[in-house]
């Protein structure tokens, strides 16, 4: 069972082979780098960990609070844990780690916390003070205290970041076929069901709305989405609409799901929804009974779409 931990609650009671990075959306690129860690671990007798910095060194030391992730921390663990990853260590980032020097980080962190035997890790890594130490060093470093360092390629290294980019394009654009084509799974939003201004049930189509607390999460291009979800164990589907609802005078951007054939309450439950297809953006009709007969042909759009879906 994979893990996230705040890296100083880790005890490493075994040797351990790590890896270094963001690993954002934890797509296909990524999954050959997580697969090679874990293997290599089983194959070792090492537990795998991915040691990843929070928040992002750019929010930090840039004040970039522009920033958006494809993953909420939680989602990443989640999706690692499916992979079979045994850690996912989170290390706060601050301008005073920052500052800690090369040799102090793999002393310290690597070394001492983590008790690697193996870092597998990119032929363009950087590390340390500045950025100044590169994997040349952490191949001295290994020699020095004992582990063994394996590089991934630079064709590995361009695959991701070519990945990442179009999975970010592709969600901002509400090209969600695409992305999940590169994520090797549906895009995900996760959060907490809170009461809205129930126009949906005026509607005759309830909505829960959905809280993302994590205000660094990457939300879609607004439009309607078929979208489905685990509610008690049970597969659910239906449709989300993200937007300002501009028919009925909405000022603020919601997230809202419309569930087909569900009537349990579900207020303040936490539930992941899995994004499946977009249906259309999002439009002001001219009054509420054609916002309604859109909403039906929405309907009857999602329903074709989960019965090609059900019978893959």
């Amino acid at each position: 069972m994979g893990k996230v931990l705040k890296i100083e609650k880790y005890v490493a009671s075994s040797p351990t082979i790590v890896t270094i990075g963001t690993f954002d959306g934890v797509h296909v690129g990524h999954q050959k780098i997580i697969n090679r860690l874990i293997d290599s671990g089983h194959q070792e007798k090492l537990r795998s960990v991915i040691l990843t910095f929070f928040p992002h060194p750019r929010m930090v030391l840039q004040k970039d609070s522009s920033i958006k992730l494809i993953n909420t921390i939680q989602e990443r663990s989640e999706i690692l844990d499916k992979l079979g990853l045994d850690y996912l260590l989170v290390k706060k980032f601050t301008k005073a780690f920052s500052r800690l020097s090369a040799e102090t980080f793999v002393k310290q962190i690597l070394v001492d916390k983590l008790n690697a035997k193996k870092v597998i890790i990119g032929y363009d890594h950087r590390f340390g003070r500045n950025r100044n130490a590169d994997i040349n060093d952490l191949i001295k470093y290994g020699e020095e205290f004992g582990f063994e360092v394996e590089e991934i390629s630079a064709q590995d290294i361009n695959d991701v970041a070519v990945s990442s980019t179009k999975i970010r394009q592709a969600l901002s654009e509400g090209n969600i076929q695409r992305a999940n084509r590169y994520l090797g799974y549906p895009f995900m939003l996760t959060g907490t069901i809170i009461k809205g201004k129930g126009i949906g049930k005026q509607l005759n189509y309830p909505t829960a709305n959905i809280n993302i607390e994590e205000n660094y999460k990457l939300i879609p291009k607004q439009g309607s989405y078929v979208v489905k979800s685990m509610i008690d164990n049970k597969t659910v589907f239906g449709m989300m609409n993200i937007g300002m609802n501009p028919t009925v005078s909405g000022d603020t951007e919601s997230i809202e799901v419309h569930f087909f054939n569900f009537e349990t309450s579900i207020y303040g439950k936490n539930i992941q929804i899995d994004v499946l297809e977009r249906i259309r953006d999002e439009q002001k009709f001219e009054s509420v009974e054609a916002l309604k007969s859109q909403l039906e042909k929405d309907k009857l759009f999602s329903l074709n779409f989960i019965n090609n879906y059900n019978a893959e």
